[in-house]
């Protein structure tokens, strides 16, 4: 018998999650189990030891599945076997990502992917709200390196009630509902859909699932305490530190001077920015061309990354310090916008939408009248399906009792 770590979270209403590592996935950098109900999730996590010499940024990938088969039930009709994940869990994958991605080290470059698959499903508990706290939790055991916990809540009001992972009948009557992303001390992310709360109502409800949020972290810091995890050692990029400090005390103000000068176009506006960077490489390499001691082709690459940090300060310390963007807006200004309809002759309908540069050509094109007598002939069946979509399992479940 595998003796497994588990913790336990117990949330505003009483109800139970569990966090349970060391039983499945061995091979894996870090797996947990999360399960609330008999809804449970498994989430993995694997990290290359080693980056590619030619990447710069942190190649993370999410996944999030659901399958028929952890409800006991396989697909219906001439196919068998699942193919391409829904939206639903594209958009859950996505929801996990932006909660992950920015806080891995900046120079942590190696590859690493993240899984998510629901192994087991109820009619109460909606899985993907427990996504963030799996993977989060995953990535917490293993030894890679990781800024601090996370996780993600959903939020739903009932007749006036805020509920901490609202089941499946509970959203359908709920008039605010909305996933929070955060750590212990900040929120990072919030999607959700609301029937026009007010803004008090709407940071009520972000401060209640932080509250939770708040909980499963400390939980994962504690089993991180009991499990006596070392996070990896690695080394993703070569610096120059000398040189770095070179670009920027020979970049920076012109930078600066080429930034107040609030260049409208795009295009012309970074080109004079590489015309810049350019023209100091090029110097640099006929200072050192003779040099056999220094790697050319590295240094210039560094000087581009260099060069890039200097660009993007300078930009900053112009809006916080001046109040001045790079196209001469201020803070408070918007691009100019226009919009014009019926742009293209051919379609049923069409539209531009136009925002500084850029630009929305959308077209609608509808069905013939056969085609639309089919539609609302099983109408019913395709409505139920549409709208009950971000259901996930449970949808899919219907869906396929007809």
């Amino acid at each position: 018998m595998v003796n497994a770590t588990i913790k336990t979270i117990e949330l505003a209403d009483g109800r139970t999650v569990t966090i349970e590592t060391g039983k499945l996935a061995k091979q894996a950098d870090g797996s947990v189990v999360v399960q609330m109900g008999d809804t449970m999730l498994l989430a993995t996590v694997v990290s290359a030891k080693e980056a590619r010499e030619d990447i710069d940024f942190m190649p993370l990938s999410v996944d999030y599945r659901e399958k028929f088969s952890s409800a006991g039930r396989f697909p219906g009709g001439f196919l068998k076997r699942e193919a391409r994940p829904s939206d639903n869990e594209i958009l859950t994958a996505r929801l996990v990502d932006r909660v992950l991605r920015p806080l891995f080290p900046e120079n942590y470059h190696a590859e690493t992917a993240v899984m998510i698959s629901l192994i087991s499903a109820d009619k109460d508990n909606i899985p993907d709200a427990l996504a963030g706290l799996a993977a989060s939790a995953a990535i917490a055991v293993s030894d890679v390196p990781f800024e601090c916990p996370v996780s993600e809540a959903r939020v739903a009001r009932v007749n006036g009630e805020l509920i901490i992972n609202p089941t499946y009948s509970q959203l359908e009557e709920a008039d605010l509902d909305i996933v929070v992303g955060a750590s212990h001390d900040n929120i990072m992310m919030v999607e959700g859909e609301m029937d026009e709360v007010s803004e008090e109502e709407m940071l009520e409800a972000i401060k209640f699932a932080h509250d939770e949020v708040k909980k499963q972290c400390i939980a994962q810091n504690e089993l991180i305490a009991e499990l006596g995890v070392v996070k990896r050692e690695y080394s993703h990029e070569t610096n120059d530190e000398e040189l770095r400090e070179r670009v920027n005390k020979d970049l920076y103000q012109p930078c600066y001077e080429l930034v107040k000068k609030q260049i409208a176009n795009k295009q012309e506006r970074l080109d004079s920015f590489a015309a810049l960077r350019d023209e100091f490489i090029e110097k640099y390499l006929e200072e050192n061309a003779d040099n056999e001691e220094i790697d050319l082709e590295l240094n210039t690459n560094l000087i581009k990354r260099y060069f890039h940090d200097v660009e993007k300060e300078a930009m900053r310390r112009m809006i916080l310090d001046e109040g001045i963007r790079l196209d001469g807006r201020s803070t408070t200004d918007i691009r100019p916008i226009w919009g014009e309809t019926n742009y293209l002759p051919g379609t049923h309908g069409s539209s531009i939408f136009t925002r500084g540069e850029t630009q929305s050509l959308s077209s609608v094109t509808l069905g013939t009248k056969k085609l639309l007598t089919m539609s609302l002939s099983r109408g019913k069946r395709n409505f139920y399906y549409i709208t009950t979509s971000h259901h996930s399992v449970l949808a899919k479940l219907k869906h396929q009792e007809g």
